[in-house]
């Protein structure tokens, strides 16, 4: 054998390394970037405000047909708010929150709406939770 003959065999091997299908050395594809957070929510789990939901003003008409709507927003460890009712909703999910759970509601859609009203001091029902809170969670008046 000629010595030209042994580095001929060597780089057809070599071409035929380097052109065999997936033997290229380019890199792999990047993953595909993360979803936007959605602006709507169409099915009962929790989801993650910022990440999975943009914060906002957020309605549903209400339950589900035969159910009540549970809803909940938490920060960290702490409920900041929660709701069960049969009737359509209307909440405002703060950027603060990080997570908001529903369960048994209609579709939640990010509105513009103004968020609604916190009940005031003024308020029956603020008077109310004022006594309540007061008079059985703290004990007798001193």
């Amino acid at each position: 054998m000629s010595p030209s003959r042994p580095a001929a065999v060597a780089a057809a091997v070599l071409l035929a390394v380097w052109a065999a299908p997936g033997a290229s050395a380019q890199p792999a594809p990047a993953p595909p970037p993360a979803p936007a957070p959605a602006t709507s929510i169409d099915a009962d789990g929790t989801y993650q405000v910022g990440t999975q939901l943009v914060p906002g003003t957020y309605s549903s008409a209400g339950p589900i047909e035969g159910s009540a709507c549970y809803w909940k927003r938490v920060n960290g460890e702490e409920m900041v708010d929660n709701g069960l009712t049969k009737k359509p909703q209307v909440i405002q999910i703060e950027a603060t929150d990080t997570a908001f759970t529903t369960n048994d509601c209609q579709p939640w859609q990010r509105t513009d709406a103004p968020p609604p009203p916190q009940p005031g001091p003024g308020d029956l029902l603020g008077q109310l939770g004022s006594f309540i809170g007061k008079g059985i969670l703290s004990g007798p008046p001193r």
